[in-house]
């Protein structure tokens, strides 16, 4: 299992339901969570089979950006 961290542009609920469904849909994605506290709105992802880049086209189809970290 590979933990996955991104600095994201998701910053409010609003934004958080709306990637939700993307997150979710992911069959590779084991588990996620935005801190929605953190200056940079960190996204964690566990997977044992997608990579950064493969992780990051499911949030921009979202609507939003996130940068690996």
């Amino acid at each position: 299992m590979n933990t996955l961290k991104f600095k994201t542009n998701i910053n409010c609920g609003g934004c958080l339901s709306k990637v939700t469904p993307f997150l979710n849909e992911e069959k590779e994605i084991e588990k996620w969570d935005v801190n929605l506290k953190s200056e940079n709105r960190v996204l964690t992802v566990e997977t044992s089979k997608l990579n950064a880049e493969e992780v990051k086209k499911t949030v921009q189809k979202a609507g939003f950006n996130a940068e690996a970290i």
